[in-house]
Parts: structure tokens; C-alpha cells; sequence
């Protein structure tokens, strides 16, 4: 389970959202359903999870129609706010989402689309754990109207496989992409390096294996030890090493190569796509600081720069819409000074880059010495935007630093 939410302020039972939210339905809307179970927590995780021992009453086969309520408040809520639009991008997460049934997560994207409608071309995403995708799921996850999976590969290589707890077995890997771009289904896998014990060999092995799938899209995520893991809690007693920043750099240029010269362009530090089309729009708005909704226990959502965040245990949210009230648990409108800092960390990472008028203007002096220290691009820097170089992506933090303290 994840730590604490944040505290902020009461969220209102009825969920209804503030008379004076300067809502602009121009802007994207996305929805994000959260499916927060797995059958075992990996040792790095600390997204809101639970396995079957953790859900305290809840019950996985009910947990459908409870989300289904969330969206039928939603569907009130923004109703009365003037704020409807279709949804740009669906994204369910998790947790694993496909240790559902396929049928409830098709029922749960059923009765979205009918509260809020979808854009043409919508892009909804299902997260998907290799052991659980068999070529009958993918077809009807196609059918619901999916047209995206992302695939949790990890790594190619049994030690690291188990250094992170992960329980599926690499050669369902390939069934599962297969079963995805069979039933029409574009793919993206997952990566993560940095494990202990990981070695520069073994990651070149996970890459090497990743594009042998020919995906659509590569996510390369570097090991981040978060408090409250059971990878924290190894660390903290020598069971384990830390992870390796030099090495974990290495890592990420070596992803960064082996990814372009097999035909992906990096969009975000941590995404490439084949193609632009091939991005992942879901994320690109949470990045872009678009409007989304985010249904299910812990879930965060954003409208207009109000933020809000769900009850945390499955238990808590089904009881909360059981009683016909908002699962919120707190919400914050940020003051402009926060604002900007997210929309300079957000924007940042992205290869569009921010503008240099976007950054306060006390710091733009520092784009000179952010060029010279080869961190941004200077050729875009004297066009009036700041994008990161491979050397600014991998100290990404410490560009932002610059341009925000």
C-alpha cells in the first residue's frame, strides 16, 4: 500500500466542485480508472495495491459496479459544473488491471463512455500484467473498445525478475504482445532498470529483448527505492544493495542508443515512441496539465487546477458510494508560485520542452549557464525554448532547480 495521502483541504461530501473553478472545456479530458489489486506486492511498489489478505470486506467481483457509481457521480458533478467533454484518453492502471475479468473492465469503459462520450480517435490503454493476457482477453478488451496495451515486462532476465519480486515468467511476455497485436491492439512494454544485481549485460539483454517484440512504444523507468517498500526495508538492513547512480546512468544511455538505432524516438525522459502517433496521450496530458478524472481508491484527479484524491482502501471507497457520497478524501488548488514549479518539472521532461517566457522571470538568466553546461539545447534555448539534452535528461532534476528556486 502507498503512504499517506496528501492532507489538504475537506473534500465536500456531495463531490461537487467550486462555484468560481475557472473551467475551460476546451481543454483535453481524460479519465484514469485505478484497479488496485495484485495477487503480490512487489518489493519496489508503492502504488495504492492490495492483495487478497489486504481487502478488509472489499470484494474484487463487486468492485465494478462500485467504480461504475464513481462514475455516475462524476457524470453529476461535472454535469452541473458546465464542464462535460468526451473522454481524449482512457487509462486504466493499477495494481493489475487484467486480474480482473475482461468483462468488468469492458463494462467499466461501457459505462464511462456513456456518461461522458469519447473523442474520435480516443486512445484507451489497459495495463497488463504477461501471465494474465491470453489471446481471448485481448479480443475482448478490443471489442470493448481498447485500443492500447501496456505490457509490464521488466526485464528479460530471471535474477532481476525476482530482485523485483515480479512473478511472471519472461516468455509470457511474448505471448501476451502477440495476443495484443493480434486482436488489433497497439503495444507498448514496460521496462525497469537499476535492480540489485542488475548488471549493464543484463539490461542490454532486456533491451535487445524488448525490440525483438517490435512494440509500438518503450517505457525504461530507472529503480526509484521509495519508503515503506520492502525493497526500502532490504536496503535499510544491508540485505541488498543501493542502487548504482553511475551505473543506472549508464543504463539510461544505453537505452537511449539501442532504442534509436532500432527506429524509437525518445518523447519524454522516460518514453520512446516508433512513431509521434505512437506517444502515449494519456500521459502526455497529465504532463501537458490537461483535465482528467481519476476514478477508484486513491485515485487523484484535476480539473481547472482544482486537485483532488480518493479514500485510499477499496473497503473506505465502496462504503463512501454506498452511501451515495464523493469517495474524495481532501482536495488543494495550488497557489500560482506551486503552479508554475509543476508546470516547469512537467513540461520540462517532455521533448517539446517549455517556453523561456514560461520560467520565472528571475531565473531566465540561468538558460545561458543551463546551455554552456550542455543540459538544454542551444539552438532551441535562442529560439526561446528550453529542451533537454541527453546529458539534461539525465540530470533533469537539476535543471529544474535552475529555473524554479
Amino acid at each position: 500500500m502507498a503512504g499517506p495521502l496528501p492532507l489538504g483541504d475537506p473534500a465536500p461530501a456531495d463531490g461537487h466542485l467550486p462555484a468560481d473553478l475557472p473551467i475551460d472545456t476546451t481543454v483535453p479530458f481524460s479519465a484514469y480508472l485505478h484497479i488496485p489489486f495484485c495477487t503480490v506486492r512487489c518489493g519496489y511498489c508503492d502504488f495504492n495495491t492490495y492483495t487478497s489478505t489486504e481487502l478488509r470486506g472489499a470484494k474484487q467481483e463487486d468492485y465494478a459496479s462500485t467504480l461504475i457509481s464513481e462514475i455516475a457521480l462524476a457524470r453529476r458533478v461535472l454535469g452541473d459544473a458546465g464542464a462535460l467533454r468526451p473522454m481524449d484518453t482512457v487509462f486504466f492502471g493499477g495494481g493489475t488491471p487484467t486480474l480482473l475479468p475482461a468483462g468488468d473492465l469492458a463494462r467499466m469503459l461501457e459505462a464511462a463512455t456513456g456518461a461522458f462520450g469519447l473523442a474520435d480517435g480516443a486512445e484507451v490503454t489497459v495495463e497488463a500484467n504477461p501471465d494474465t493476457v491470453t489471446p481471448e482477453v485481448a479480443r475482448t478488451l478490443a471489442r470493448a473498445g481498447v485500443t492500447r496495451m501496456s505490457v509490464g515486462m521488466q526485464s528479460a532476465v530471471p535474477h532481476v525478475l525476482a530482485a523485483l519480486d515480479r512473478t511472471h515468467r519472461p516468455e509470457n511476455v511474448r505471448t501476451a504482445v502477440s495476443a495484443a497485436k493480434d486482436a488489433g491492439l497497439a503495444v507498448s512494454v514496460d521496462l525497469i532498470y537499476g535492480a540489485p544485481g542488475e548488471s549493464l549485460s543484463d539490461w542490454e539483454a532486456s533491451l535487445d529483448a524488448a525490440l525483438a517484440l517490435d512494440p509500438d512504444h518503450i517505457s525504461a523507468y530507472a529503480l526509484i527505492i521509495e519508503d515503506g517498500t520492502k525493497l526500502a526495508r532490504q536496503i535499510r538492513r544491508g540485505e541488498v544493495p543501493t542502487p548504482d547512480d553511475d551505473l543506472q546512468a549508464d543504463m539510461y544511455e544505453l537505452a537511449d542508443a539501442r532504442l534509436a538505432d532500432g527506429g524509437f524516438d525518445w518523447y519524454e525522459v522516460s518514453n520512446w515512441a516508433r512513431t509521434p502517433d505512437r506517444r502515449s496521450r494519456h500521459n502526455l496530458a497529465y504532463w501537458r496539465g490537461s483535465d482528467w478524472w481519476g476514478f477508484g481508491p486513491g485515485a487523484h484527479s484535476h480539473v481547472a487546477g482544482l486537485r483532488w484524491w480518493n479514500v485510499k482502501h477499496p473497503a473506505a471507497y465502496a462504503q463512501r458510494l454506498a452511501a451515495a457520497e464523493s469517495p474524495a478524501a481532501g482536495t488543494e488548488r495550488p497557489d500560482e508560485e506551486s503552479r508554475t514549479l509543476e508546470r516547469i518539472l512537467l513540461l520540462s521532461r517532455i521533448r517539446e520542452g517549455i517556453a523561456v517566457d514560461d520560467v520565472p522571470s528571475a531565473n531566465r538568466s540561468r538558460v545561458a549557464g543551463l546551455m554552456a553546461d550542455g543540459l538544454i539545447d542551444p539552438v532551441a534555448a535562442l529560439q526561446g525554448r528550453i529542451r533537454l539534452t541527453l546529458r539534461g535528461r539525465l540530470l533533469a532534476d537539476a535543471v529544474v532547480r535552475e529555473l524554479t528556486d
